[in-house]
């Protein structure tokens, strides 16, 4: 098998300032690893069809999909307005999360007690999330015999330096629990790859379909309650049966799913 890439998207924001607010309490990340050859060949060219048939999207102006305004059916997507063109779209982008060769890790931080756990440690959510993440990317590449890198959607231009800064210090540096030499041994980049959400990157997007569904459904399952009986608990219920990393005897907590802190 080729090389992989991790595709990471997030869901909330890492203001530990915000953490009171209920709304603004969690941050998560969730990553798509999949192989090149599969964004390629099949989930890039797969996604610009379902574009050009739904929403008429041309190649010198590419629609670019986007949980969040599909659910709105806001501009180019108003064609999900009508009953029966959202649910056949609705189902051929569930098959495609279905059938698609990919696994997901997803990550979320409660910062609100990382906040009152760690009263003079407080990193940054989003680079412990990132520290933590790539610590199962490594360990799943290493149990296939892989290599691969990450592309992360760009966040502006602050926080992309920041968080590359961040990457290529645990690149060279290791973690608590990983050395150095494992990352540099799986990572084929000691550079993270930012793209914006105009690049059309299929992985990005396919990453930002089920990052919000993950993230509820994390929280959900954590608290002790099950999926919602929606379109994302659907998703959910396809990432946890066949999606979300393993580790022994099927586990997902602490492989395909983590909770900080």
């Amino acid at each position: 098998m080729g090389k992989h890439r991790l595709y990471i998207d997030e869901v909330g924001n890492s203001d530990l300032g915000a953490s009171s607010n209920e709304n603004h309490r969690y941050l998560s990340l969730t990553g798509v690893i999949m192989s090149l050859d599969y964004a390629r060949e099949a989930l890039h060219p797969l996604f610009e069809d379902m574009k050009r048939r739904y929403f008429a999207s041309h190649p010198d102006d590419p629609v670019i999909f986007h949980r969040k305004e599909l659910c709105n059916q806001r501009a180019p997507f108003e064609a999900l307005a009508d009953r029966g063109v959202r649910e056949e779209f609705d189902r051929e982008l569930m098959g495609l999360i279905g059938d698609g060769e990919y696994t997901v890790i997803t990550v979320v931080i409660d910062k609100l007690e990382h906040l009152s756990r760690y009263e003079f440690w407080q990193e940054d959510p989003y680079h412990y999330c990132l520290k933590v993440m790539l610590e199962r990317y490594t360990l799943w590449l290493r149990g296939h015999d892989l290599r691969g890198d990450v592309m992360a959607e760009s966040r502006g231009g602050k926080e992309d330096r920041r968080l590359k800064l961040e990457y290529t210090r645990i690149f060279r540096s290791g973690t608590e629990n990983i050395p150095h030499t494992r990352f540099l041994e799986r990572l084929t980049s000691s550079q993270l790859k930012v793209r914006p959400k105009s690049a059309n990157v299929a992985g990005l997007q396919f990453a930002d379909l089920i990052a919000h569904p993950s993230h509820v459904s994390t929280k959900a399952r954590r608290h002790g309650k099950p999926l919602p009986d929606n379109y994302g608990g659907r998703v959910a219920a396809i990432l946890e049966a066949t999606k979300y990393r393993r580790g022994y005897q099927g586990r997902i907590w602490g492989y395909g799913r983590k909770w900080l802190p």
